[in-house]
């Protein structure tokens, strides 16, 4: 994760608001059909936040995953005086492994694009072409929402859409960011298309035990805050993941 543009602030909506809505969404069943999804994620930390629950679901049922981080998240502490942009991507590439692996979705086809963190968007057309290679063939590309309020979860979510497209394979959007700046019934958000993924308690877990991992960002790292404070985890720790 890198902070966002809109991201959790006060006044943002807090989980407790959403775990009294019941939203009555229709279940996302995977098609047991599937053999290869592919799961775009714009930072290291971002798939385990919204989907990490959907891949340890669809790993336990036999789908090979492709995980493709677009970016190492070497911006989420800039000027950090513990660890330079080259280091902080190094530890955001190794928390993401472990994280793959308490989700049990280890050994994972990993790709890391190296795109520049916070800057996505200027580099849009060159992650098309590097997604459409990497998505042929898939049964479902997962992919963080167009509409997420962080840019480079934006611009991913375009550039999959787009790839996916000519690759022929159907996209599935996560969102990230929207739980802390939208509030149940926001029209901003495509509530029409949502679809909830039940997770089981082992599940759930699972997802707890893998944002753990990323300690660079729950964490407070030298004089910076926590990136993921808990106000923001307890988005991630629900008993369901909401698709698009």
């Amino acid at each position: 994760m890198s902070a966002p543009a809109a991201g959790h602030r006060p006044g943002a909506t807090p989980e407790e608001v959403w775990a009294a809505r019941s939203p009555g969404w229709p279940a996302w069943v995977p098609d047991p059909a599937w053999r290869r999804v592919v799961v775009c994620a714009a930072h290291p930390d971002d798939e385990v936040l919204g989907v990490g629950g959907a891949m340890a679901l669809l790993a336990a049922a036999g789908v090979e995953l492709v995980h493709v981080a677009v970016t190492d998240g070497e911006a989420s502490h800039p000027g950090n005086p513990v660890l330079a942009p080259a280091q902080l991507a190094a530890a955001r590439e190794a928390e993401s492994g472990a994280a793959l692996a308490a989700l049990g979705v280890s050994p994972v086809d990993a790709v890391r694009l190296r795109l520049p963190d916070s800057g996505v968007a200027a580099h849009e057309d060159r992650l098309v072409e590097e997604l459409v290679p990497r998505v042929l063939g898939a049964d479902l590309v997962l992919a963080t929402w167009t509409g997420d309020g962080h840019p480079d979860h934006e611009a991913v979510g375009r550039a999959a859409l787009v790839a996916a497209a000519r690759a022929g394979v159907p996209v599935a959007q996560y969102p990230v960011w929207a739980w802390h700046w939208s509030h149940p019934g926001d029209p901003r958000l495509p509530w029409d298309r949502a679809r909830a993924v039940a997770l089981p308690p082992g599940v759930q877990a699972a997802k707890r035990a893998a944002l753990d991992c990323f300690t660079t960002q729950v964490r407070p790292l030298g004089p910076d805050p926590a990136v993921l404070p808990p106000e923001v985890l307890a988005h991630a720790h629900r008993d369901h993941e909401v698709l698009w």
